[in-house]
């Protein structure tokens, strides 16, 4: 602890033992809840999503599951790709489903859904209703993005680093997907966002999709899970709902 004035505060050695305290107590209790679990016998899953799947998709797949499988019970949250990697890889949870594959040795993928990542603009900007944008075109919009750790915007920077723009301008970076929606349906930006989660935006009309001339950005929805967790029923349930939900067409 620090003196600052009249207040104490942490240290950053102080800061970081906390925060190794606080990851040590989730683990404990997910432990807990571990044992638990076999004492009442393998009827739970504890599942992850980043969080365009869990704002978009999950709660249908939650409702669906439940009629289906009264049974078993599902235990879900959201994060970034990297920590629900971390959270796989270390045995806090059970199932992923994300928008990057991980990489590590103990996780296995399997392809889900295809997607893209579409720019798109309300009824109130200029290029609504517009035609085919040139790529150079790109630098010159104002964009509302999400933010950097965020699955879609690694994607986004990968690809338009390919084709050598560096920089957007992004005038606003937001960490909930469905508030750049409603932005978008009131405002003069525009942003690159999952098709999934503009599907109905764009069939209503209340969203625009701007075509770019000669690129598309087009990406894989992914479940993830541990090899030590093959043959747990309840995994296994929900995989065969989620194969049973069909591919989105663009």
């Amino acid at each position: 602890m620090q003196r600052k004035g009249r207040r104490l505060g942490l240290t950053p050695a102080g800061e970081r033992v906390y925060a190794f305290a606080r990851l040590a107590l989730d683990h404990q209790t997910s432990l807990l809840d571990d044992l638990a679990s076999l004492r009442v016998g393998q009827n739970k899953l504890r599942l992850e999503v980043t969080s365009a799947i869990g704002e978009h998709m999950l709660p249908d797949l939650l409702l669906r599951f439940a009629d289906l499988y009264p049974e078993f019970r599902i235990e879900s949250r959201m994060g970034y790709t990297r920590r629900i990697q971390t959270r796989l890889a270390t045995g806090l949870s059970d199932l992923a489903l994300l928008e990057l594959a991980p990489d590590h040795p103990d996780i296995l993928v399997q392809k889900w859904l295809d997607d893209e990542l579409v720019l798109v603009c309300g009824p109130v900007h200029p290029l609504w209703a517009s035609g085919l944008l040139p790529v150079e075109e790109l630098r010159r919009l104002s964009y509302v993005l999400r933010e950097p750790r965020a699955s879609m915007r690694v994607t986004l920077e990968r690809v338009l680093a390919d084709i050598g723009i560096d920089q957007i301008p992004i005038t606003m970076e937001v960490g909930s997907t469905d508030t750049i929606v409603e932005m978008l349906q009131r405002g003069k930006h525009v942003s690159f966002l999952p098709r999934f989660a503009v599907e109905e935006a764009l069939a209503a009309g209340s969203l625009y999709h701007i075509k770019i001339q000669g690129l598309r950005i087009n990406r894989t929805l992914w479940i993830a899970r541990t090899r030590s967790n093959l043959n747990n029923a309840v995994s296994e349930a929900f995989i065969q709902l989620l194969r049973d939900k069909k591919p989105m067409t663009g």
